[in-house]
């Protein structure tokens, strides 16, 4: 049974080149390198959600500033 999924996908040319000549001087696959460029995407995403969520948490409780935010560590701490 496979364990990996295969894309095909679709570059402009000079993305190409750059994508073929970056996998030979590191070593690596055009795989590998399309693997760590949709990790680094999925986790910018994955953050920008989070902050989003905290963000909408932190002004439903009337965290506007960094004082109330110095505020609310303080109340915890307590």
């Amino acid at each position: 049974m496979r364990v990996t999924k295969i894309w095909t996908i679709s570059l402009p040319p000079a993305m190409d080149r750059e994508a073929s000549y970056r996998a030979r001087v590191e070593h690596r696959t055009k795989s590998e390198l399309v693997r760590e460029a949709l990790r680094a995407y999925l986790t910018t995403r994955q953050w920008a959600a989070a902050q989003q969520l905290a963000a909408k948490k932190a002004q439903q409780h009337g965290i506007r500033t960094d004082a109330d935010v110095e505020r609310a560590i303080d109340d915890l701490r307590r």
